[in-house]
């Protein structure tokens, strides 16, 4: 199987290369649009900041690549956040690819702390993604900003409020969280979306 990840300017994706690694996946990293076009699928990962990913993937016409890919695409965290439609962090447009505006956590206690990190529970699962899950198996977070709920919405996490773990719109698949860093659970996900 042919499965390239999105190379731009973003941390965390040479985790997801091991990741796929320990499943005995070589992917390919590339910025190329023909091998991004033909490969059987394509990760989107990343960890930064929204505004400067955002002007990286423009200036190299990859928004407009990654917009137009038919085959099964998944976002992981900042990937997930730049396939929507505007982010707050930088007040930036992004892909648009999910009818959905990405929101800063503000603290509402003491005890909130920003940005999210550590562990926490998936509910309300519905996708191929999460096949042969149960509810809240617990998952990896590192993250600011976050994608209320909303029609695209296939799990949902909550920290100071309900939010959308999790996105799908048609071949586009995309986590908050970071299956690669997720133990068992994690590879499984992997594993799904490489079933799809």
């Amino acid at each position: 199987m042919n499965i390239a990840i999105v190379k731009y300017n973003a941390g965390n994706i040479y985790s997801v290369v091991n990741g796929l690694r320990r499943l005995g996946i070589e992917p390919l990293l590339t910025d190329n649009a023909e091998e991004l076009s033909k490969a059987d699928k394509v990760i989107f990962p990343g960890q930064g900041e929204a505004r400067s990913a955002m002007e990286y993937l423009r200036e190299r016409q990859l928004d407009e690549i990654i917009r137009n890919l038919k085959q099964p695409v998944l976002g992981i965290c900042v990937g997930q956040q730049l396939l929507c439609r505007h982010s707050e962090e930088g007040d930036t447009s992004c892909i648009g690819i999910f009818d959905a505006d990405v929101k800063r956590f503000v603290p509402q206690r003491h005890e909130d702390k920003v940005p999210a990190m550590g562990w926490n529970s998936l509910s309300d699962v519905k996708s191929p993604l999460f096949k042969g899950f149960a509810d809240n198996e617990y998952v990896y977070f590192v993250h600011s900003y976050y994608v209320p709920l909303c029609e695209h919405t296939i799990a949902t996490a909550e920290y100071i409020q309900p939010y959308s773990a999790a996105l799908n719109y048609k071949n586009f698949y995309a986590t908050q969280f970071h299956p690669e860093k997720s133990g068992n659970v994690g590879v499984r996900i992997l594993e799904n979306f490489l079933n799809i």
